[in-house]
């Protein structure tokens, strides 16, 4: 009896400091910078090596749109706006990827293939059936994958230069997309509504095998957000946005999740730089683009 009087105590003991708690309380990241608020629904922003220089995506209108009004921003590592429309005459754009110096934009039911020396469009890789192409990645390879949001589809690119359907999942809803150690990790939207309204189910963080096309959740199923960026934050975790809620969070790989900051509503596709200790939110309701320093 005396053993259970003490356990039970140790027990309180280790709530009370947090232990047993699966929100530990961490230090909220601080803001190292923001940009002007002169976006127009920026959606993902990506740091391209070579030129020293973010990637900004805007939306402009309606993300279904094939209107030509959507562009592609360029600014600086400390923030500053270096050309606003450094490409322009896309219809939404969203994610971004880049591989042997070409900028890969997702852009409705198009994968735009662009040469960022130049700022030229090369190719446009159109999606037989896609609705809404949302977040890009590529693998070793230089296989460029796409996600379909409203369609649960993932689409790759090949040899031949096309963009076939890679793979169909029901409920997977693919927003962000991001590839390590032979897996696909996935955050998903939840289900989807028309007009990107708040649905009743959120979403996981879910992994697909890229040999197997083996689709399971990361943990459990636990419902996280409304998940749209998805990056690895170096140390058995991902950094993944909640666009609802605005919030940025820490994904353990056992599905447990912390937030680290509250960005605001429409905090989207970021980019994540663990060599100069930065992470980047697009914050699209707001129209800027946040610098969070990593502790």
């Amino acid at each position: 009896r005396t053993f259970m009087k003490k356990l039970h105590f140790l027990i309180i003991f280790l709530i009370s400091i947090g232990l047993f708690n699966s929100s530990v309380e961490t230090k909220e990241l601080e803001v190292a910078w923001e940009t002007e608020a002169k976006f127009e629904l920026p959606e993902s922003v990506i740091f391209d090596s070579k030129s020293e220089a973010l990637y900004v995506s805007n939306i402009v209108n309606h993300p279904f749109k094939k209107d030509g009004s959507g562009y592609i921003s360029k600014v600086g590592l400390d923030g500053k706006i270096l050309e606003l429309k450094w490409l322009e005459s896309l219809n939404a754009p969203k994610g971004l990827t880049i591989v042997n110096e070409k900028l890969y934009i997702a852009d409705v039911d198009e994968l735009v293939e662009v040469d960022i020396a130049t700022a030229k469009i090369l190719k446009k890789h159109k999606g037989i059936g896609a609705v809404c192409f949302n977040d890009v990645t590529h693998d070793k390879y230089g296989n460029v994958y796409v996600g379909d949001t409203y369609t649960d589809s993932i689409f790759r690119t090949n040899q031949f230069g096309q963009l076939p359907l890679w793979l169909y999942s029901p409920n997977l809803s693919p927003n962000g997309i991001h590839i390590e150690d032979g897996k696909m990790i996935v955050g998903s939207w939840g289900s989807v509504m028309e007009g990107w309204g708040t649905p009743e189910k959120a979403g996981n963080l879910k992994s697909i095998d890229l040999t197997s096309k083996k689709v399971k959740n990361l943990g459990s199923d636990k419902p996280i957000g409304n998940l749209d960026g998805v990056e690895s934050t170096g140390n058995n975790s991902f950094y993944v946005t909640d666009w609802s809620s605005g919030k940025l969070y820490d994904v353990k790989k056992n599905g447990r999740f912390e937030e680290l900051k509250t960005l605001g509503k429409g905090a989207a596709d970021h980019e994540v730089l663990l060599d100069k200790k930065l992470i980047l939110v697009p914050v699209m309701t707001e129209g800027k683009v946040v610098a969070l320093k990593i502790n």
